[in-house]
């Protein structure tokens, strides 16, 4: 007698379902590596370069925080004669690094605690635990023993040194500044200054030369205090909470109208300084095109603020190259003086 055929329970489903789907399961894992392989993948990115945590902790690894502060030393240079002497110019330029490397490390080890709470360098080396305190401090040292060798080179060692002797404590209590001082960026102002005076009392012998030299000296701190502003107003929900002072803070609404008068300034007292020093035609356009940028800095500056969409940074790399401009201009003016 024939079998009687038996219709499938809802077991014998369960169970054919749940074979196939191991039999699927298996074949995925196989497949799957091969299927990845072949699309593309984070790994296909780039990746982001380290750098040293000594180097960032001067800052060299951010070229534009060091030529900012060289482009005023460079301004008097060229502003006191047609030619610098070349060994001066390499003498201020190793200067302007070991200073301004020493100033960047005073201001982490003043700050590492603070830094670790504020977005914009909760990163930096100190703040991080990339470094210690000991590590920082001798190479501060070593910092300002390289700028003091570079002053006992130059010409003029004893106004030099001097100089550099007054500069140095604004250098090194500037950190502290936004915790009593609610201008903390006029003291930067001031030690940007000496960059100044130091060059030109090397290539001159003294601190004489009228407009020229003083013209210079307040586009400086004019510039200073106009950029070092904007870059605190990135800060200023972070310097609030944690109860820092900045110009940023304390000039308040007022704030991007003071830096356009600080550029206007910077402006003015530059090319008063360049023609009172004999400067040829040469100067002029590289140094219109200069007020233009200026103008046009500070109107961005004035529809990001309103926008809420700061960007100091970007802005504080445009300063850079309208001062390299403004130096191009005296360049070109001394020529073919």
């Amino acid at each position: 007698m024939a079998a009687t055929r038996r219709m499938p329970s809802f077991g014998d489903v369960v169970c054919a379902v749940t074979a196939g789907s191991r039999r699927a399961v298996a074949h995925s894992r196989i497949a799957t590596p091969l299927l990845v392989a072949s699309t593309p993948s984070s790994a296909s990115k780039p990746k982001q370069f380290d750098w040293p945590a000594w180097l960032e902790l001067l800052r060299w690894q951010k070229p534009s925080g060091r030529l900012i502060l060289l482009l005023p030393a460079a301004w008097s240079l060229w502003l006191e004669q047609a030619k610098p002497d070349v060994f001066l110019v390499a003498l201020v330029l190793l200067g302007g690094l070991a200073v301004s490397g020493a100033g960047c490390i005073a201001n982490d080890l003043w700050d590492r605690k603070i830094d670790a709470q504020v977005s914009r360098t909760s990163a930096r080396p100190l703040a991080r635990g990339a470094l210690g305190p000991g590590f920082a401090l001798a190479l501060l040292l070593l910092c300002l023993g390289v700028a003091l060798a570079v002053v006992l080179a130059l010409p003029q060692r004893s106004l030099c040194l001097g100089l550099a002797l007054i500069s140095l404590p604004l250098v090194l209590i500037y950190p502290s500044a936004k915790r009593w001082f609610g201008f903390p960026q006029l003291l930067l102002a001031l030690c940007w200054g000496f960059a100044v005076l130091i060059p030109w009392a090397a290539a001159r012998g003294s601190l004489t030369g009228g407009w020229p030299l003083w013209g210079c000296y307040g586009a400086t701190i004019f510039w200073t205090f106009g950029f070092d502003t904007v870059y605190a107003m990135a800060d200023r929900a972070d310097d609030q909470r944690l109860g820092i002072r900045s110009s940023a803070l304390s000039l308040g609404q007022q704030v991007v109208p003071v830096v356009g008068i600080c550029y206007g300034a910077t402006w003015l007292l530059l090319v008063s300084a360049a023609l009172s020093a004999g400067m040829g035609a040469g100067f002029l356009l590289p140094a219109l095109l200069a007020a233009c940028g200026f103008i046009r800095e500070w109107w961005l500056l004035k529809r990001d603020e309103q926008n809420g969409k700061l960007q100091s940074g970007k802005h504080f790399q445009r300063q850079v190259l309208l001062g390299a401009l403004l130096l191009f201009a005296l360049i070109l003016g001394r020529y073919p003086q």
